[in-house]
């Protein structure tokens, strides 16, 4: 025991968190180097499982070897990558997460999210002095195509086959056609994901970000959904339209400056039947329920993002990622809606089902 001013040192305690800090700074400095794998191919050269030396993964990928077998080497030592022998390669899970896009356990999105905002710390740390915010479209382009990776493959495997089908009556009227807003739709992936699941529905997606609104209708373009769905820029507050059946928010309400302004404009521009789907974080009512990996994560973010753009705009709520059931609950009710329910939950959002 060592004491330090009024307090005690207990050194294995200390050992115990530095163990802690060795894996983080591990974790902060490979972030980068996931992205770099991410970007170049590297994952993608290494999904069909068969192991390779660093030089015929560099001829592979068009890169240099000794880059290559350093990243490699970094790789194998965090359990991205598969070491034995002089040779390196993917097993089936980790091909699963890292070399294939498609998938519903994909995280290079996550890392490419990430890194974006360490590059964004300056403008942090100085809203830290001020109180003012850092939008949305501030920020390093990477956070955006981030963001849509990370959440992506949620969506893939939830939104369609468990999310919707627990709304009350939404699946029939989608099926049937119906006409849904997509508000904070950013590059579209949640709106195409609807358009495609249910053909008769007419479906239109909103976000103030012009840039993002571009990607999603590139994205819709090349899904073979263009003039089958719709992308417009307009703030959730202000976005055009009535007699919407169904006015979906993915990951996007707490960021909102005004979130009780926009859900007073949700109320006005629903059917009089109709449902807002708001998906967020999963949070519990106290801080003593996030103190865990994930709340560590959404907090993260929060700090970095949704709290910085809320303050950037009018009212400035500042929710934040960990808003909690209990709080969108009160934030529906102030914009008007009667019934509020959670309708469905993973380990990482709530689904929560608000109607007038």
């Amino acid at each position: 025991m060592t004491a330090i001013a009024n307090q005690t040192l207990d050194e294995a305690k200390l050992d115990e968190f530095l163990g802690c800090f060795v894996g983080d700074l591990g974790a902060a400095l490979s972030a980068a180097l996931v992205v770099i794998g991410d970007k170049l191919g590297l994952y993608r050269a290494l999904g069909d499982g068969q192991p390779v030396t660093p030089e015929e993964l560099a001829e592979r990928t068009a890169t240099d070897p000794r880059y290559v077998r350093e990243w490699l080497s970094n790789q194998a030592a965090g359990g991205y990558v598969s070491y034995a022998d002089g040779a390196f390669w993917l097993t089936a899970e980790q091909s699963f997460a890292l070399a294939q896009e498609g998938s519903p356990a994909f995280v290079p999105g996550a890392f490419q999210l990430a890194t974006s905002l360490i590059k964004d710390e300056e403008k942090i740390t100085q809203a830290f002095r001020t109180g003012g915010g850092v939008g949305w479209h501030e920020h390093h382009h990477d956070l955006f195509a981030g963001t849509e990776r990370f959440f992506r493959p949620g969506y893939a495997a939830n939104l369609v086959s468990s999310w919707i089908p627990a709304l009350n009556g939404v699946q029939a009227k989608l099926e049937a056609g119906a006409r849904v807003a997509d508000v904070g739709c950013g590059h579209g992936a949640s709106t195409i994901l609807m358009a495609q699941a249910y053909p008769h529905s007419e479906f239109v997606g909103f976000d103030y970000h012009e840039a993002s609104i571009e990607q999603a209708r590139d994205a819709a373009a090349k899904a073979g959904l263009d003039g089958r769905v719709g992308f417009e820029v307009a703030a959730a507050k202000h976005y055009p339209g009535a007699g919407y059946d169904l006015v979906a928010m993915f990951d996007c309400l707490h960021d909102m400056g005004d979130p009780i302004g926009a859900a007073a404009h949700v109320l006005g521009t629903l059917d009089s039947d109709g449902t807002w789907m708001i998906v967020e974080p999963y949070a519990g009512d106290r801080l003593e329920d996030n103190l865990n990996p994930v709340g560590r994560i959404y907090y993260g973010g929060s700090t970095l993002v949704c709290t910085p753009a809320s303050r950037a705009q009018e009212v400035g709520l500042a929710l934040g990622a960990q808003a909690g059931e209990a709080r969108l609950r009160a934030v529906a009710t102030e914009g008007g809606f009667t019934r509020f329910r959670r309708a469905a939950e993973t380990p990482f959002n709530l689904v929560l089902e608000a109607r007038p």
